[in-house]
């Protein structure tokens, strides 16, 4: 077929079925853009208002919905943009592909300063992508592109590039297209690795399964509950990992729950968790008692200070549900020591206070099907594990990347691919200001998505690590806008909350209503919650009180469980 690189690279992605792609045009992408044009009846593009937005709405789109999220931005400036979106899907387990334009090739590499040069943008772009491709030729734009969407669409999921010059884009030839599809190739686990593991649970007194991201991005949570209810075992989901089952489940904990059965397993089974405390860089449960086990495609995941007592290398719902094949049933007894558990986490929860009470009128705002993208604020810090959470891929978090201002972008992401299902996006006020010419994207899509401002004036977490650390704060106030002006300058209803039950009031009716809204709650300081949010004590973290002593008792003095 004779076509531009521009129509090539549109009718590829196309065929291989991506039917939205977020991207802003460029000098660079012009031919690029033609081409969408003549495809506008396949794929659907989203033009936000800064290249930052493209990747994080990609990474909430593809995360929300299984499939690949797909930005495109011009190189150079474009390129930096977007890397924070990438790195956080890098984080997180997305299968995102970054489409990047570059300056004519005749002056790659050679300092010239064209128009958006970089010095070594394909090695940039390595720093956050897994894998990267460059169509050289303009016959090479739809095999590479083919296979960077192979690749995004296999193995660990993490973000891929692809890099194709202005000048490739504008020449019209014969350009066959790829008309192969995409497969998701995984490893089968190997059989003794899954013998040694079903050996060690089956012999286990108490074992306990905790859960990252990694079962998210795989679809693992049928395997997960099978494997945890023939072997009678708590599921603990770190905050990455919430919503792998539900929270209903009479198996589920979240982190803070952890805290009570860690210290009485004699075998832990690590799936899709990296399994380290991100402040401190140690494993997140150290026991020389327990013997783990960890189900991951990434091998480094149990590399040193961690251990793994038997490593199975796979795709977290494959080797899930080979263990669960391999593992003797065990009776049910554990259901109603987990009754205390919850109770007890709960406990401690609820006197994080305001913080717990606006979390339930949000979480009762919003449908058992409906999207929480948390981000880094006070209440969304208590959220972290004590909103609940009932299916798999709706609690949305920035991972390891703690990325503030990622938010509103990404919640933008998730309703593109879920039309219809409402979203919250939480913000802080502080958090809010990375993104929030946003509001335009949102109204001129009408996206479906509640943003939800928790304004105190201030980076609030900056301000209280600083007061308890130094005794003062220091350039952690803000000069906020008036978010009705705002709201109202971008034709999106505004509402103020003033109390859980008028927030609860306010988002049923914007829901109910449709398309985007801008809810203010104005708050003070609150205070801290990182004592609880995982399944050690922080270092820095200051416990007001004494914790109550654990509902299952001290593990010296239980007596093992009869199976």
């Amino acid at each position: 077929m004779r076509q531009t690189g521009g129509t090539a690279l549109a009718r590829q992605l196309a065929l291989d079925g991506v039917t939205d792609l977020f991207a802003i045009p460029g000098i660079q992408l012009d031919w690029a853009f033609e081409g969408l044009r003549q495809c506008r009846e396949n794929i659907r593009v989203i033009v936000p208002r800064h290249e930052q937005a493209t990747s994080y709405m990609a990474d909430g789109y593809a995360r929300s919905t299984g499939r690949i999220g797909a930005c495109m931005v011009v190189p150079g400036p474009g390129v930096l943009n977007a890397m924070a979106g990438l790195a956080t899907g890098y984080a997180c387990n997305s299968r995102v592909i970054c489409i990047a334009g570059d300056i004519n090739s005749g002056g790659r590499g050679k300092g010239v300063g064209l128009l958006h040069e970089i010095n070594g943008q394909t090695e940039i772009l390595a720093k956050v992508t897994k894998w990267q491709g460059r169509a050289n030729a303009i016959a090479e734009i739809p095999a590479v592109l083919h296979e960077a969407l192979q690749q995004a669409a296999s193995g660990q999921p993490r973000p891929v590039a692809f890099e194709v010059a202005q000048d490739l884009l504008n020449v019209e030839d014969h350009i066959p297209l790829v008309d192969t599809p995409l497969v998701s190739n995984f490893p089968e686990p190997e059989k003794l690795a899954v013998e040694k593991a079903a050996q060690l649970l089956n012999d286990a007194s108490f074992p306990v399964i905790y859960v990252g991201g990694g079962a998210l991005a795989t679809n693992a949570s049928g395997p997960l509950g099978e494997l945890a209810e023939r072997l009678d075992a708590p599921i603990v989901m770190g905050e990455n990992g919430r919503g792998a089952v539900s929270d209903r489940h009479s198996l589920a904990l979240n982190a803070l729950g952890g805290r009570a059965v860690f210290p009485h397993a004699d075998v832990v089974v690590v799936v899709g968790s990296r399994f380290v405390d991100t402040q401190v860089g140690k494993p997140a449960w150290p026991s020389e008692r327990a013997r783990y086990i960890y189900i991951n495609l990434d091998r480094s995941a149990w590399n040193p200070p961690r251990r793994a007592d038997v490593a199975i290398v796979a795709d977290a719902a494959l080797g899930l549900k080979a263990l669960a094949a391999a593992v003797a049933r065990r009776p049910s007894v554990i259901a109603a020591d987990l009754v205390r558990v919850r109770a007890w986490s709960d406990e401690q929860a609820n006197l994080i206070q305001p913080q717990a009470s606006w979390l339930q009128a949000l979480r009762e705002a919003l449908p058992d099907d409906g999207f929480f993208v948390n981000e880094l604020t006070q209440v969304g810090y208590l959220g972290r594990f004590h909103f609940p959470v009932y299916g798999p891929n709706t609690f949305i978090t920035p991972g390891y990347q703690g990325t503030l201002g990622f938010g509103y972008p990404t919640a933008l992401g998730v309703a593109v691919g879920n039309p219809g299902r409402p979203v919250i996006s939480l913000n802080g006020d502080g958090g809010f200001g990375w993104n929030m010419q946003e509001l335009a994207t949102a109204r001129k899509y009408n996206l479906n998505v509640a943003a939800v401002i928790f304004n105190d004036g201030h980076f609030g977490n900056v301000r209280t690590m600083q007061k308890d650390l130094f005794g003062a704060e220091f350039g952690a106030d803000l000069c906020n806008p008036d978010f009705s002006v705002l709201a109202n300058a971008f034709s999106i209803p505004y509402e103020r909350a003033d109390s859980p039950g008028r927030l609860t009031s306010i988002l049923r009716s914007a829901f109910a209503e449709g398309g985007p809204s801008v809810i203010e709650v104005p708050v003070g300081e609150m205070p801290s919650p990182w004592h609880l949010m995982r399944l050690q004590q922080p270092p820095f973290a200051k416990a007001p009180r004494p914790p109550p002593p654990n509902p299952l008792g001290d593990p010296a003095d239980r007596a093992p469980i009869e199976r």
